[in-house]
């Protein structure tokens, strides 16, 4: 069901959005919709400033690393299974 969304906007602001959606072929009320979808997809997307803090945070640490063949064979191991050769 489709439902009425009234918004206020300055004759300025209202003819730039006219301007654009025209550039595009598209209707004003096409335009705001597809300004608004967007909108809230990013709004919903992860920081991605916090992405680039947590892999920052992570390269401060120090893992373990082996060779694949060992690794894997010491997850085995831990799990109580014999060793893969």
């Amino acid at each position: 069901m489709m439902r009425r969304l009234q918004v206020l906007l300055d004759e300025e602001e209202l003819a730039e959005i006219q301007r654009l959606a025209k550039r595009r072929h598209q209707t004003t009320a096409a335009w705001v919709r597809e300004a608004l979808r967007g909108a809230r997809d990013t709004a919903n997307r992860p920081d991605a400033m916090r992405k680039l803090r947590a892999i920052s945070d992570a390269a401060r640490h120090s893992y373990p690393t082996a060779d694949i063949d060992q690794m894997l064979a010491e997850i085995e191991r831990g799990r109580g299974q014999p060793d893969v050769p």
